[in-house]
C-alpha cells in the first residue's frame, strides 16, 4: 500500500498519511539518488517555526499604506455640506460685506457725534509729542545701554569671558557714543551746554 504524501511543509518534510514524516528521495545534479530521510516526531526545522508577528511593529511597517486607523476611505463623490456648514458659509459671507461696507473712524462725519458731549468722552485728544521729550528718553535708553555695555568691558578687562551677545554690546560702545551726540548729550547721557546756555 504506497504512502499518500498529503502535506509538504516549507522545508521540504512531507507528511503521510499515517503520521510519518520524511523527506523525500530526489535526484541529484550528477545523476545518482539521494535516499528518503525519515524525521524523528517532534522535530520542526527553522524554515517551518512561525515567526511572531506583533500587531504594533506590523502596524508601524505598514503606517503609509492604509492612512489613518479608523478613519473612514475617502468617498470618489464629496458629500454635500450640512445644513450647519451652510448657515457658518452664509454668516461668514454676511460679515465680510459689513465689514467692507462699514465705515472707518477716519469717514465717519462730525454731525453723528451729540453736540452736548464734549470731544474728550467720544475720542480721546491726539497729544502733541515734545521732540525735547523724545530726544531725552532715547538719551536715557542709549545711556543705560551705554553703561551696560561698559560693565561688560570692565568684566572683559579683568579677564571674564562673554557671551557672543554680551560682546556685540561691547563692540557697540562708540556707534552709542556718536548716538548720543548726535541727540545732543555727552557719553554720560547728560544734556550737552550750548554756547548761548554757558
Amino acid at each position: 500500500m504506497p504512502t499518500e504524501a498529503s502535506k509538504v511543509s516549507r522545508a521540504g518534510i512531507a507528511t503521510s498519511a499515517t503520521g510519518e514524516r520524511h523527506i523525500p528521495s530526489s535526484i541529484r545534479p550528477d545523476g545518482s539518488v539521494r535516499k528518503e530521510i525519515r524525521v524523528r516526531p517532534g522535530y520542526r526545522p527553522p524554515e517551518d517555526v512561525e515567526l511572531y508577528k506583533n500587531r504594533t511593529a506590523e502596524a508601524y511597517k505598514n503606517r503609509a499604506k492604509g492612512g489613518v486607523p479608523g478613519a473612514d476611505s475617502v468617498s470618489a463623490t464629496p458629500d454635500p455640506p450640512s445644513a450647519a456648514a451652510n448657515k457658518n458659509a452664509k454668516r461668514r459671507e454676511a460679515r465680510k460685506k459689513a465689514a467692507a461696507s462699514a465705515p472707518t473712524k477716519n469717514d465717519a462725519p462730525a454731525t453723528t457725534t451729540p453736540t452736548n458731549q464734549s470731544l474728550t468722552s467720544t475720542e480721546p485728544a491726539k497729544q502733541t509729542v515734545d521732540p525735547e521729550v523724545e530726544k531725552s528718553k532715547e538719551a536715557k535708553k542709549l545711556a543705560k545701554k551705554l553703561r551696560q555695555a561698559r560693565e561688560l568691558q570692565d568684566k572683559k578687562e579683568k579677564g571674564d569671558s562673554l557671551l557672543p551677545e554680551q560682546f556685540q554690546k561691547v563692540i557697540k560702545i562708540n556707534e552709542l557714543i556718536r548716538q548720543l551726540e548726535t541727540l545732543g548729550f555727552d557719553s554720560n547721557g547728560d544734556k550737552k551746554l550750548t554756547e548761548a546756555e554757558a
